[in-house]
């Protein structure tokens, strides 16, 4: 189900002129390094914001966990923890900066 959600906001965020990455790979860096730990960020927006999409019964710390590790790794500030599975889709989206 993320899938299909993750196709209908690319199309969105596109067709709203900005550059979106589906699945974007995501080295860790060790000992100076690149590795492919298979990381994927689900939407990499204009080089900047990072997306994670769920469709979960409710997002845990682990989730929470999961952007905030991906913005470390990236070096990026700004992501969005997305749930699409709420009553009101405003209920579902987090912000996250670091």
């Amino acid at each position: 189900m993320e899938s299909a959600y993750e196709t209908c906001l690319t199309f969105e965020l596109e067709s709203r002129g900005l550059n979106v990455i589906r699945q974007s790979p995501l080295p860790v860096v060790y000992e100076g390094r690149r590795l492919d730990a298979g990381y994927r960020l689900d939407l990499l927006v204009e080089d900047s914001v990072i997306i994670e999409i769920k469709a979960v019964e409710a997002l845990s710390r682990l989730h929470e966990a999961q952007i905030i590790t991906y913005l470390r790794l990236s070096q990026l500030r700004l992501g969005y923890l997305m749930n699409f599975n709420v009553p009101m889709f405003r209920q579902g989206v987090r912000r996250f900066v670091l």
